[in-house]
């Protein structure tokens, strides 16, 4: 029987969970194919990067994953982690307001008020700005439409202030992005969904959200991370890849339709020739590497935000005003540089040797993208002018790690799922075989990364019966 090549280009979290249940479809089912991936780095595990050092788990990259986000628990239990997964130590999380830190309202989604008394009694909002919310159970629901932004949606239903105090921060946090440019229905379509079900958020997530059963002694955290550090689900992956079905420091330069499959050019010389393509790598690239297609011009303005995060790690004794808590996002009407801090040795206790502290906070606001291009020091004296603005810290960090991830943010702007719609109905006509898949698509998370990973494996196993 002939033998079927499929080519994974990429080897970030959604090739290498593809290249993974790929593998595993092949010898279950005692398919005739052949699996190669390829990286264009000297490793795998793209923005996932975890860095051990003096005791210290420091993530460099994605520090967890949603706990309810199943791709990721799934594909970890598979890979035999499920002794290794930890969870988040729960506690207060805080948002810096006007220069100020407020404990975050409780009974919130994503920003959403579903209780009112915690929003009532929160210094966050301004008596006319808890009214201006308050109208989301009376105002009408939106037209029907095709897609919106964020902002524009979020500020019809609840008022500039409680956008701008709450949702901004959170949201763009995620995405490191505008919320007046980001699209609703690619970023949270559920909650198109509940204004045109119920006619208010508010209402919405009331009838929809899980109702709370009783009270444990101990609130679990929502996260999920490894005992090792994040990195340890790349490490599992890689060990299950046999060794010659991957190589790294080899980019894809062209990919050339033919009679039957494709030749793909790579960056040592070397022609693969493919039966069908998986391309993970992020969108910029995929009109170079398919130039004599115009389908993939689009995404040459889709844009992408640069991000820096600083880790450092101090003796607990140099922080005078430790606050009990998980850490902060900060409101662009603060004048702060930093979008938020992660107290590490709180939310993940294993990360840190017993008497010292560690540090995690994230600079490259849309509107401050300089700023990742800053010297580490620099980078750093920012970072902590701006900490010691609420915490009191008196020396100098043992150590500090810097790092970049430059243009490494896509951004999912007003029409981002019909764009991406047609360029895939054009694919299934003039590229059958080739699909795109990872974070510039649907989905930024690593469960979402996975879980893209996954479906990819479905389709192309369908394509090569």
């Amino acid at each position: 029987m002939e033998v079927k090549k499929v080519l994974i280009v990429g080897g970030g979290i959604t090739g290498l969970t593809a290249a993974y249940y790929l593998q595993q479809t092949i010898n279950e089912n005692q398919l005739p194919y052949e699996v190669k991936l390829v990286e264009a780095s000297d490793r795998l595990g793209g923005k996932i990067k975890t860095l051990q050092k003096d005791g210290f788990t420091i993530e460099r990259g994605p520090d967890s994953f949603l706990a309810r986000k199943t791709p990721a628990v799934k594909l970890a239990e598979s890979l035999g982690l499920k002794d290794q997964l930890v969870r988040n130590g729960a506690g207060q999380s805080y948002i810096l307001v006007n220069n100020k830190l407020h404990k975050m309202p409780s009974g919130a989604f994503m920003g959403v008020p579903t209780q009112v008394k915690p929003f009532l009694f929160s210094g966050l909002f301004s008596a006319k700005g808890k009214v201006r919310a308050g109208l989301d159970y009376v105002i009408p629901k939106g037209k029907t439409e095709k897609d919106q932004s964020l902002g524009l949606f979020f500020r019809r239903r609840f008022g500039d202030e409680l956008v701008e105090n709450l949702i901004e921060p959170l949201l763009s946090g995620i995405y490191a992005g505008d919320i007046d440019k980001m699209s609703l229905l690619s970023t949270f379509p559920n909650f198109y969904e509940l204004e045109q079900n119920y006619g208010s958020l508010i209402k919405g997530l009331r009838e929809t959200m899980p109702k709370p059963g009783k009270r444990k002694k101990t609130k679990q955290g929502m996260f999920y991370s490894f005992k090792n550090g994040f990195e340890s689900i790349v490490e599992a992956l890689e060990e299950q890849l046999n060794p010659a079905s991957y190589k790294l420091n080899t980019a894809v330069d062209h990919i050339e339709k033919k009679e039957h499959g494709y030749h793909v050019l790579l960056s040592n010389g070397e022609v693969f020739k493919a039966d069908a393509v998986l391309i993970t790598t992020p969108h910029k690239s995929v009109p170079k590497i398919l130039s004599q297609y115009d389908m993939f011009s689009s995404f040459n303005s889709v844009p992408s935000t640069s991000v820096a995060n600083v880790a450092m790690a101090f003796d607990q004794s140099a922080i005078k005003k430790d606050i009990n808590g998980t850490g902060f996002v900060v409101s662009r009407n603060s004048n702060f540089r930093i979008t938020a801090c992660t107290w590490t040795h709180r939310k993940w206790p294993t990360s840190t040797p017993k008497g010292k502290a560690l540090l995690r906070c994230y600079v490259g606001r849309p509107d401050d993208q300089q700023v990742v291009n800053a010297s580490d020091e620099e980078i750093i004296e920012i970072v902590l002018r701006d900490l010691n603005k609420t915490m009191n810290i008196q020396k100098k960090p043992l150590f500090s790690v810097v790092t970049r991830w430059q243009q490494a943010m896509p951004q999912y702007t007003v029409g981002h799922k019909e764009r991406l719609a047609k360029v895939r109905e054009q694919m299934k006509e003039e590229l059958p075989g080739v699909w795109i898949a990872g974070s510039s698509y649907e989905g930024v998370g690593v469960p979402d990364c996975i879980d893209q990973g996954e479906k990819a494996v479905q389709s192309i196993v369908q394509f090569l019966k």
